[in-house]
């Protein structure tokens, strides 16, 4: 189930409780639980529902601007049925947490059996410490360049990347990837002596959804964190070429998550 990001930030802060969809058949039950840019996302009912009977009520719990336009979005595919579905906060992604959490050397050594099954179960031999090395020494670099070197398709390379951030050990950038605390541990772990990094950045990462070009443009002029954005008014960062509307926006939704905003907001 799709959900735009200025409904998930809705959601997060609870001025949103309802969603509506044309589906041939429910794609959601009570109690699916979604991760999303801003946590987790909970179902909490799924009714069938007829647009005739909408009311603005409807309208403003699902953060439509009126019933008039919540109908009209709803006009699209009028032969499926209409769906209300209930959602509520249901927390930060726990990966999170997993990801901060420098595993002990019996955690390591229960991380690395699974590893081990993972690369057994590939069609395509062990890749998972391969995944996690190339990661390591590239950060931030496009999944398409780090699939090309290691002779691997995107979209393939990019679904065995989510397995390893299904353990904690990796975390997605709006560009390419990095090791999480807890991936640096157990590759450090398997290396004669602890591999020398940069740095953690500190501060917020950019969001990934403001778009690979607009990220780009704002490292070029070292905005790298939420932080950094609150230091710059919204008219200067538009000014740089490859920041366009949709990123400015973006940006501030995130901003206000983070109870931040533009300098000159």
């Amino acid at each position: 189930m799709m959900i735009r990001p200025a409904e998930l930030a809705a959601i997060k802060a609870g001025t949103v409780d309802l969603a509506f969809r044309r589906w041939a058949r429910p794609r959601v039950v009570v109690g699916t639980r979604m991760r999303t840019s801003v946590g987790v996302v909970e179902v909490t009912s799924v009714e069938q529902v007829s647009v005739s009977s909408l009311r603005a009520e409807d309208a403003r719990r699902a953060g439509a601007p009126s019933l008039a336009a919540l109908k009209e979005a709803l006009a699209a595919r009028s032969d499926d049925p209409a769906w209300r579905i209930g959602l509520t906060y249901a927390g930060p992604d726990p990966r999170e947490a997993l990801r901060a959490a420098v595993p002990d050397a019996e955690e390591i050594a229960a991380i690395n059996a699974r590893l081990d099954r993972l690369d057994a179960a590939s069609s395509h031999g062990a890749w998972t410490r391969e995944t996690l090395d190339l990661i390591d020494l590239h950060p931030t670099v496009r999944a398409p360049d780090l699939a090309a070197r290691v002779g691997r398709e995107t979209a393939d390379f990019k679904k065995d990347v989510r397995k390893l951030k299904e353990l904690g050990l990796t975390e997605s950038l709006a560009i390419g990837y990095l090791l999480s605390p807890r991936g640096e541990a157990v590759v450090d772990a398997g290396l004669p002596a602890p591999r020398q990094r940069a740095p953690r950045e500190s501060g917020t990462p950019l969001p990934r959804n403001i778009g690979a070009p607009a990220t780009r443009a704002l490292r070029e002029v070292g905005v790298t964190t939420l932080e950094q954005v609150a230091g710059r008014t919204a008219a200067e960062l538009a000014a740089i070429h490859g920041v366009g509307p949709i990123a400015i926006t973006r940006l501030r939704e995130a901003l206000a998550e983070k109870g931040l905003a533009y300098r000159d907001e």
